[in-house]
């Protein structure tokens, strides 16, 4: 499946934007429309330090990841230097809240576009396409079929549960509380393969090269950049919708996407 061809042809106008990964740091502002930003002369990002490979932090502690590189790339647009923007690491449950709280500009940390979201908060255009994917130690796996009646370990409680159902119906599935547990029970040969999120898979696959992921992901959903709303930020919206479809249309994101190692362009149609 082609990212651009989404973004044009499910999407149309809908906004997008781009994720990094941040170094937790007290940041004293707040949210501002465009104009203010660039007199300030940086743009306030929440992010994920710790979600590899799209935000974390490298054995020297700098920043790296598909949505670092992003950002920094907004950054350079926007003000003019990559560098004109200060992080601020978000847990999950506050990507959100801080642009509420006219915290930050931004959050590009890994958030998935649902209407329900949408009515408390802008999003941007999709800039990359996250799923369900599958992983395993097995190298002679490579379609879904090869798992047809196998084991396979789920997040209790994950969208992934009825998705993986729906798809491979006679799998066995194996609940499990974390992504820890489902390592364990994986080294311990007591499942076949992990189905969760593309994205944490993708990371995992880096870290731990004895694992690969399946090509093809079993579903779709559209990451995007979080920002407030308000007709004040509507120049700000326009800039970053802009500057992603751009990215998109020249291929970068795409590029990038591939260089950190996450599935793109592939989905179950393709089987």
């Amino acid at each position: 499946m082609n990212i651009t061809g989404i973004v044009s042809d499910r999407w149309g106008n809908f906004p997008f934007a781009i994720a990094p990964s941040a170094a937790p740091q007290a940041i004293a502002a707040h949210a501002a429309d465009l104009p203010e930003i660039k007199q300030r002369g940086y743009l306030l990002v929440a992010v994920k330090d710790n979600l590899r490979p799209l935000g974390y932090r490298d054995a020297q502690g700098n920043l790296q990841g598909l949505e670092i590189e992003l950002a920094r790339r907004l950054a350079q647009d926007l003000l003019g230097s990559d560098n004109a923007i200060r992080f601020q690491a978000v847990a999950n449950r506050d990507r959100l809240a801080v642009v509420l709280d006219n915290q930050v500009d931004f959050t590009i940390a890994n958030v998935t576009v649902t209407e329900s979201r949408a009515r408390l908060i802008s999003f941007s255009l999709p800039y990359y396409f996250n799923g369900t994917a599958i992983i395993t130690k097995d190298s002679s796996a490579q379609n879904l079929s090869d798992f047809a009646t196998r084991r396979i370990a789920v997040l209790k409680g994950s969208s992934t549960i009825p998705t993986v159902r729906y798809l491979i119906p006679s799998a066995q599935l194996i609940g499990v509380n974390s992504y820890t547990q489902a390592y364990s029970l994986l080294e311990a040969n007591a499942t076949d393969a992990f189905a969760a999120d593309a994205s944490v898979l993708s990371g995992w696959v880096q870290e731990y090269p004895q694992y690969q992921l399946l090509p093809t992901l079993l579903s779709a959903e559209p990451l995007a950049v979080v920002m407030p709303k308000g007709l004040q930020y509507n120049a700000l919206r326009q800039q970053v919708n802009a500057a992603i479809a751009r990215y998109l249309s020249e291929g970068w994101l795409q590029q990038r996407a591939r260089y950190w190692g996450l599935p793109v362009n592939q989905t179950r149609s393709e089987n």
